[in-house]
């Protein structure tokens, strides 16, 4: 009886086909299934819309945000976060940072903020507030409320002001993780210049 090398051969070829083809669908629906994973719980490109956190980030900058970080980790004071906002007709997003943390006492007094009686030192010199809002009184954060303000805090609105208020740890979305705009990492920012801080540092000594 002949053996048919070449069929065998043949057969086997085709088998090794076929699973090379599976593995490949099999790799492609990981890759599709990652990125659907990492669209919609990792990372997501916001874009700013308004003048609220200039210097530090203006108008049609494209920022990546990373909501995987505050899955596996806490919010943190001074990080940059995008909010989901309710208004009156609809859902909207605002970036902002965090200055007081749940269970902390917060007040504006004199222009400048205070945590639990004492006054916040801030890594870059922001200008001093000129309304005080809501926080003219001492506010006691409850345990998943955080209190946020603008870097531009003149000119925009934050949790002084009543539409907003304390915002809940569930609202806040993830952190402002990149600007695509320059390829840097948006906590490495300072559009706050050395000039402004002694300015700043000055007028602190003469009140």
């Amino acid at each position: 009886m002949k053996y048919d090398f070449d069929l065998e051969s043949q057969r086997g070829a085709k088998k090794k086909l076929i699973i090379q083809i599976l593995l490949t669908i099999g790799e492609a629906a990981l890759v599709i299934f990652l990125a659907f994973l990492l669209t919609h719980y990792g990372f997501e490109v916001y874009t700013v819309t308004g003048h609220e956190m200039k210097p530090t980030l203006i108008k049609d900058d494209r920022i990546l945000v990373n909501k995987l970080v505050y899955r596996i980790g806490r919010v943190k004071r001074n990080d940059i976060v995008i909010v989901k906002q309710s208004g009156t007709e609809h859902n909207y997003y605002s970036v902002e940072r965090v200055l007081g943390l749940p269970g902390e006492r917060v007040r504006i007094r004199d222009g400048r903020i205070y945590i639990d009686g004492k006054k916040l030192k801030e890594k870059f010199a922001f200008p001093r507030m000129e309304n005080g809002g809501l926080a003219l009184e001492e506010i006691t954060l409850e345990d998943d409320e955080y209190f946020l303000l603008c870097d531009n805090r003149n000119n925009g609105e934050d949790s002084r002001n009543a539409n907003i208020g304390n915002v809940l740890r569930e609202n806040i979305l993830g952190k402002a993780w990149f600007r695509l705009n320059t390829m840097e990492f948006v906590n490495f920012l300072d559009a706050f210049s050395e000039e402004d801080e002694k300015g700043s540092s000055a007028q602190d000594s003469a009140s």
